[in-house]
């Protein structure tokens, strides 16, 4: 384990976290849009993650420290990755409502399947994970910084 890999897979969390805020806000920002580009209701977004290896031989390739024919594990985790934002599949949820401009013919207007209180529920989930992050991330620096001022005495 390299010297910044702690700080890496933390900063990793935290981007990851931040992606899944800002998508969070934006479905709860869009809980009553009834008209998207698509010309549809806006559809509520998830995202995916997944985890982020490099196998030990790219690091070396990478650090140029070693000799390529080292005999290390073959895959370490270095972080956490977006894997892809995707489009939920729920329908809409139709309601009567003749006067409005959206309505369809027989007066139903398509709203998002979107529920604002779970929705909060994620926003808030993703929140505490990226304050565990940061606080992982103040953790190793202060071990970090506790180990130098050991080795300076």
């Amino acid at each position: 384990m390299g010297f910044f890999d702690g700080y890496n897979i933390a900063s990793s969390g935290m981007s990851a976290q931040r992606t899944r805020i800002n998508v969070v806000s934006a479905n709860i920002a869009n809980a009553k849009t009834t008209h998207s580009t698509d010309g549809g209701p806006y559809k509520k977004q998830n995202v995916v993650f997944q985890e982020m290896l490099l196998s030990e031989n790219e690091k070396l390739k990478a650090n140029d420290n070693q000799d390529k024919q080292s005999t290390l594990p073959s895959k370490n985790l270095s972080g956490v990755g977006i894997k892809q934002i995707v489009e939920s599949k729920d329908k809409p949820i139709m309601k009567f409502e003749p006067d409005h401009p959206d309505a369809n013919a027989d007066g139903y207007v398509a709203y998002p399947n979107i529920n604002p209180v779970i929705e909060m529920v994620d926003l808030i989930e993703a929140m505490r994970s990226y304050e565990a992050n940061v606080s992982a991330f103040t953790t190793t620096k202060t071990i970090d910084t506790k180990t130098l001022e050991l080795l300076r005495s």
